[in-house]
C-alpha cells in the first residue's frame, strides 16, 4: 500500500531536502505544509517534487492535520523537517503489510541530536513517537503544543528515526528563551492554569530532578547535566511567564501574546 509523507515547515531551508529525501524512500507524495517561509525552504520543497499547502500556524496537531486534506493515501508517514528515516526504518517500513494491518499506527523510536551526538539519557531515548498512521481510523490531536496521534493500538517497530534536535549547546539553551517557554505559558494561562511565587523555583528543581537523576542524565556526562539545566531553565521560565501574565495584565495586550491563538 503507498504512503503519503506529511511534513509542516516554516523557514527549513537547511533541513527540507534531507528530509524529504529521506521520506521519498518509501513514500510516493510528500505533502509539505508551510506556514509563511521567507526563505529558500518551499522552493526546495517544489524542486525535489512536494507539494505545498500554504496555511499559516495554527498549532502543531492542528497543522499537521491540514496535510490530510491534500493526501491521496490512507496511510500517512509524518516527520518534522528535522527528522530523518534511518535505513533500516526505511528496510522496515516496506516490509509492512499496511493493506491488511489490524493496527491503527506504528510507533518508531527516535534518535535526539545535539549536533553529532546521540543523547541516550535525560528521556531522550528511544522516546518513542507515533509517526506512520491509518487517517481513516486516526490522526494527530487537534492541539496547539506537544501533539500526537491519537491511538492505542498501536505496534512498535525496533528501528529508529534521527531528529536533529539541536546544533550545539547554545541552541539548547536558546530555545527556552526564544519561545517554547512563552507559548507553553500563553497556553496554561488561557486555559485558567495559575502559578504562585514558588512555582517557577519548585518546577524548574523538579525538571533538573527528573532528567538528571530519575532519567539518569548523570550517566551521559556532561551532555547529561547540560540537558537537565536545560530542562530546569525553560520550566522555570514558563512558570515565571505565566507568574508574569498574572500579575501584569497588560504583557496579555501585546501582539506577541495575541498571536499565539
Amino acid at each position: 500500500m503507498k504512503i503519503s509523507g506529511n511534513i509542516i515547515t516554516l523557514n527549513e531551508e537547511k533541513n527540507i531536502a534531507a528530509c524529504i529525501k529521506s521520506m521519498q524512500t518509501v513514500c510516493d507524495e510528500i505533502i509539505v505544509v508551510d506556514s509563511g517561509s521567507t526563505d529558500n525552504t518551499v522552493t526546495i520543497a517544489q524542486e525535489l517534487g512536494a507539494t505545498i499547502v500554504h496555511q499559516p500556524y495554527l498549532g502543531d496537531g492542528i497543522q499537521k492535520n491540514v496535510a490530510l486534506n491534500h493526501t491521496k493515501n490512507v496511510w500517512v508517514l509524518s516527520l518534522d523537517a528535522d527528522e530523518r528515516l534511518t535505513p533500516e526504518m526505511t528496510e522496515a517500513i516496506q516490509q509492512l503489510d499496511l493493506e491488511s494491518a489490524t493496527f491503527e499506527a506504528y510507533s518508531f523510536r527516535r534518535q535526539n541530536m545535539i549536533g553529532d551526538r546521540w543523547i541516550k539519557h535525560c528521556g531522550w531515548y528511544p522516546d518513542r513517537c507515533i509517526r506512520l498512521y491509518n487517517t481513516s481510523k486516526t490522526r494527530f490531536a487537534d492541539v496547539k503544543q506537544h501533539a500526537s496521534v491519537q491511538t492505542k493500538n498501536v505496534k512498535n517497530i525496533d528501528a529508529d528515526i534521527v531528529h536533529y534536535s539541536f546544533k550545539n549547546i547554545g541552541e539548547l539553551f536558546a530555545k527556552p528563551g526564544r519561545n517554547f517557554s512563552g507559548r507553553a505559558a500563553k497556553i496554561m494561562y488561557a486555559k485558567g492554569k495559575r502559578a504562585n511565587a514558588l512555582s517557577p523555583f519548585t518546577h524548574g528543581l523538579n525538571a533538573f530532578i527528573r532528567k538528571y537523576i530519575f532519567q539518569r542524565g548523570f550517566m551521559g556526562g556532561v551532555d547529561g547535566m547540560t540537558v537537565a539545566l536545560s530542562a530546569a531553565v525553560n520550566s522555570y521560565l514558563k512558570y515565571a511567564k505565566l507568574l508574569e501574565y498574572q500579575r501584569d495584565p497588560s504583557v496579555t495586550q501585546q501582539d506577541d501574546f495575541k498571536n499565539i491563538w
